[in-house]
């Protein structure tokens, strides 16, 4: 099996078809919070659902991560996550980049965008973490 990097845009395809895929966890994860927390109008109800779509995000991404390195959109399009020296994540690792990656990503896509002018075509919460997502071909 060898391992090439890979560039901006097929990464941007994967993430396109993986918010696909995130939009159907996130609505099933919403219906049972909303079967739980019957009241919208609750002064706590916003941030608790925020907070509660943030870690159902996390557990998705950390999970995959972690158990094979893909998340169901990277397999399809033969990608894997790995440390800078080619090892799997751990949930430290994988932790520490999904917290990255949220930041990043509200601030306005810059830690996306980071993979424009990275010499590797990596992201920023990837070179911050200490990971990298490689082409893995069969």
């Amino acid at each position: 099996m060898s391992h090439a990097t890979l560039g901006f845009w097929r990464r941007t395809v994967s993430l396109l078809y993986e918010s696909l895929l995130l939009l159907a966890v996130i609505f099933v994860a919403s219906f049972i919070f909303h079967l739980i927390f019957r009241d919208p109008d609750a002064v706590y109800f916003r941030p608790l659902y925020q907070f509660y779509l943030l870690i159902i995000m996390g557990y998705y991404f950390t999970w995959f991560w972690i158990n094979g390195g893909q998340t169901l959109a990277m397999q399809t399009w033969k990608m894997r996550v790995v440390t800078t020296d080619g090892k799997p994540l751990n949930m430290s690792k994988a932790a520490k980049r999904y917290l990255l990656a949220t930041v990043g990503i509200f601030f306005f896509g810059i830690g996306l965008l980071w993979a424009l002018i990275d010499r590797d075509h990596q992201f920023l919460h990837d070179r911050l973490a200490g990971t990298k997502i490689i082409k893995v071909e069969n």
